[in-house]
């Protein structure tokens, strides 16, 4: 199951854009908790302290014990807003987690078995589909991860999420089933397959040997300098001819 984490924080008490400027500006981080029927606290956190947990890509499916102002608080992170040109983190969102508290969150997926897996032996590609769930579960029951088994895939074959036995307490939170991994032949195979298709093919190129002068065809001037053919009629718009002067009597 999911780890805790500790964060501290202090309260705050101006709202606004330029309350959470100035806070930016000390070097901490904005942010609100909410929820569990309780009124929004405003919140700010050390940058340092938050970062490192961002950064493993599993902070908005992590525990959090929020320690504010002395006093503990069971959260969840929600919403993580970055500056879209710097990227680094103006707000954070949390949820407040009462006792008995369902959350709906995204849990990564892991594969193991591909160095086993027959279909992937003989010569198929894993396509992995999904690499999160989302899952609905207790908040102290948040898987880590899932884990799908592809060690006895065939080509062709799926895994979907319903395929999968999950924890106790964790169902799905979509209706539809999540397909999550296929097995499938792979791309070179096929262009091999059209290499040969291609190779069949006759060459329509090839030069026919050479069998004396090609006749020109009907109707094309004569090549230049070539004299016209005996009795011929001069081509249309050419010069007719000098004509011999007459012999003298």
């Amino acid at each position: 199951m999911s780890k805790i984490v500790q964060l501290k924080a202090a309260s705050r008490a101006r709202a606004g854009k330029g309350a959470s400027r100035a806070v930016r500006r000390t070097g901490l981080i904005p942010g609100v908790v909410y929820g569990d029927k309780s009124e929004p606290q405003l919140i700010s956190l050390t940058y340092g302290d938050v970062l490192p947990h961002i950064q493993t890509g599993r902070f908005l499916s992590t525990l959090i014990d929020l320690e504010v102002d002395g006093k503990t608080v069971r959260a969840i992170p929600r919403d993580v807003q970055f500056e879209p040109v710097r990227d680094f983190i103006v707000h954070v969102d949390f949820l407040r987690l009462g006792k008995d508290a369902r959350v709906r969150v995204n849990v990564p997926v892991h594969f193991k078995g591909q160095d086993v897996s027959p279909g992937i032996k003989q010569g198929g590609a894993l396509n992995i589909v999904s690499h999160t769930v989302a899952l609905s579960c207790s908040a102290n029951l948040i898987p880590d991860e899932i884990t799908v088994d592809v060690s006895p895939m065939q080509v062709g074959q799926s895994i979907h999420l319903s395929d999968i036995k999950l924890p106790d307490g964790v169902t799905s939170a979509v209706k539809d089933d999540v397909t999550l991994c296929a097995i499938s032949a792979q791309a070179k195979e096929e262009e091999a397959s059209a290499d040969a298709a291609a190779a069949e093919v006759p060459a329509t190129n090839q030069k026919a040997p050479a069998a004396g002068a090609a006749a020109p065809a009907k109707g094309a001037a004569p090549a230049k300098g070539a004299a016209p053919a005996k009795g011929a009629a001069p081509a249309k718009g050419a010069a007719p001819a000098a004509a011999a002067p007459a012999k003298k009597k």
